[in-house]
């Protein structure tokens, strides 16, 4: 079984809508280089907000 890593030691981004830090999560490893957003309200309001 695989050690668990600590949420401080993800990787981190900033969402392109609210500007909020969020991290790294399992459902995103395929494709964590194009996630911008940090849910999908974010995404379906998209960068005006910001």
């Amino acid at each position: 079984m695989p050690k668990m890593r600590k949420k401080a030691d993800l990787p981190t981004k900033t969402c392109a809508a609210c500007g909020l830090p969020f991290a790294w999560r399992k459902k995103w490893e395929r494709d964590w280089d194009q996630v911008k957003f940090c849910s999908d309200r974010c995404r379906s309001t998209g960068v005006s907000k910001a």
